[in-house]
């Protein structure tokens, strides 16, 4: 066996470290004699599909994958359909939920309020700091749409650094979960004796923002050469935490950034379709939103970018877009609201607050409508068949998760449409049959984006992570159906193809840092495309 070493400097000594490689078969007499990979991977699969709860399943997976990283990623790769709703959502929101009760061992770092002062010494007890590329940290203070889960966030951050490698072919080695426990406020979880976090208040912001900048610091010592993707931070700090580091550090923040980047792709696919029916030009396009936390705003500004591509101006991009919230449609003669609300409120209405939402259809004339409220049901039959009725094919996108937060769901959309909706959601729907013809919900899923954004923007060593790059990503998702997915009137396409759209918009995404010129791996300038494509896919781990 050839063992392959390299120099790395440590306290200013230089030493030479092992390079991990892919394991060797265990000796013979440690296997059954008649066991190989293909027989192994059929019976993985009938143990998956043997459990009847998508908990179990989950539990199944994590379990395979602490044992047989290779397996897991191999039944993951050629299974995508069925995998990703267990290791990803739906089904990490209720192991997101249990975590404290289905938790088997540790996996990931985890770095507390206690340990403000040292945390650079936590980090150091990574046992694989020279492999760390790509890491996805949450403090647990909104997961999804299931509110402040404290350190039960963790399995976010496992989730989608197994899309990470799934989808990208990012190194298993070179991935770090990681959550910060700053306390939680949810009460159930600090009288459960078997809670794994701390059991205390959540911090003031102030204090946070101190841990926060300390945090970043030691990151960024420890592991010169990681991506930060931030995930599931409470709106405010999501925000605050994005302006603070966006410049200074390679981060993103994907429920604000990422989130964006996959609606505006699936949005300008329908808007192309919504407009080829009605005749009307894509400028005419109004996007009304129900839901203005971080994941609202966020995709509000990315759509802006598909405006400004049709040629308006940032004035008139911002004002084809309506925002509500818990108490109705959004605008300055409201009185006092948050900050990041500002932006898009109205000035263009004083009268009296309107919150029946099928009133501000009525009002707006929306061709699109968005949720990212996580209210159930909140796109009712009487919202859809208005949203009809001005609209020869309505855009309908109940994008929060999981599956019982979504605003609306696909088969209740076709009904009440008569089957011309341009439907996608945040979690998946069965397709459905309607007048003969089979009807495919499209599923905006952050995870047609992020693996495709890390990769690029590791593969590129990008100081930071621009808007350009992240627009970049969008687009290339946008261009990347097939025309058999056309003909179909898919939004998205397949997400069999993973690995081939991951490399289109790392390539994308590598073209925009060149661009912007805050990429590091200067050698891949004088690439053509072509080359640089087949880099990328060079570089994509295998299982």
């Amino acid at each position: 066996m050839t063992i392959v070493l390299n120099p790395v400097w440590s306290n200013g000594v230089q030493k030479l470290k092992v390079v991990s490689q892919t394991p060797t078969k265990p000796a013979k007499g440690l296997l059954p004699p008649a066991h190989n990979d293909e027989i192994h991977a059929l019976r993985c699969l009938q143990q998956l599909r043997s459990k009847d709860k998508p908990i179990e399943k989950y539990i199944y997976l994590s379990q395979l994958k602490d044992a047989d990283h290779a397996m897991f990623y191999r039944l993951c790769l050629a299974n995508m359909a069925e995998f990703t709703p267990l290791i990803y959502t739906p089904t990490v929101g209720d192991a997101c939920l249990q975590y404290s009760h289905i938790f088997r061992r540790p996996e990931g770092l985890f770095i507390s309020i206690k340990d403000k002062g040292n945390i650079g010494k936590i980090l150091r007890n990574w046992p694989r700091k020279e492999e760390a590329r790509i890491s996805v940290v949450t403090d647990g203070s909104r997961i999804l749409g299931l509110g402040d889960l404290g350190v039960n966030g963790m399995p976010i951050s496992i989730g989608k650094l197994s899309l990470y490698v799934a989808g990208a072919g990012i190194r298993p080695e070179s991935t770090v979960p990681i959550c910060l426990d700053l306390g939680t406020d949810t009460q159930r979880y600090l009288d459960d004796p078997l809670y794994l976090g701390l059991r205390q208040r959540r911090v003031p912001f102030a204090e946070a923002a101190e841990f926060m900048e300390e945090f970043m610091q030691e990151m960024a010592a420890v592991f010169p050469k990681l991506l930060i993707q931030f995930e599931d931070f409470a709106t405010d700090k999501a925000f605050a935490y994005l302006e603070s580091f966006r410049n200074r550090y390679p981060l993103f923040n994907d429920d604000i950034q990422g989130t964006g980047a996959v609606v505006l792709s699936g949005f300008m696919n329908a808007a192309k379709l919504s407009s080829a029916a009605s005749g009307r030009p894509l400028t005419d396009h109004r996007i009304l939103f129900l839901g203005a936390g971080s994941a609202g705003v966020g995709v509000a500004m990315q759509l802006m970018s598909f405006f400004k591509l049709q040629g308006l101006s940032e004035e008139e991009a911002r004002d084809r877009i309506y925002l509500v919230d818990s108490q109705g449609l959004i605008y300055d003669g409201r009185g006092p609201m948050a900050e990041h609300k500002k932006y898009f409120s109205r000035k263009d209405y004083n009268g009296a607050p309107m919150t029946d939402l099928t009133e501000i259809v009525k009002y707006v004339q929306p061709t699109a409508l968005l949720g990212l409220s996580t209210t159930k049901g909140a796109f009712n039959q009487s919202v859809i068949e208005t949203m009809s009725a001005i609209n020869p094919r309505p855009i309908i996108f109940p994008l929060s998760n999981p599956v019982r937060l979504s605003e609306c769901e696909f088969h209740e959309a076709v009904e009440w449409s008569q089957g011309r909706v341009l439907f996608a959601s945040g979690s998946p729907f069965p397709e459905q049959e309607y007048n003969g013809r089979v009807l495919y919900p499209g599923q905006g899923n952050n995870m047609y984006i992020f693996p495709g954004l890390g990769l690029g923007a590791i593969l590129s060593r990008a100081s930071k992570v621009t808007d350009s790059m992240v627009e970049a990503s969008s687009l290339g998702l946008a261009s990347s159906l097939t025309q058999d997915e056309r003909a179909q009137d898919l939004l998205y396409p397949r997400v069999e193809r993973i690995r081939e759209i991951s490399a289109h918009i790392a390539l994308s995404v590598i073209r925009a840092a060149q661009k912007a010129g805050v990429d590091r791996s200067i050698d891949l300038r004088t690439m053509s495309d072509a080359e640089l494509l087949g880099f990328v896919r060079s570089r994509m781990w295998n299982p």
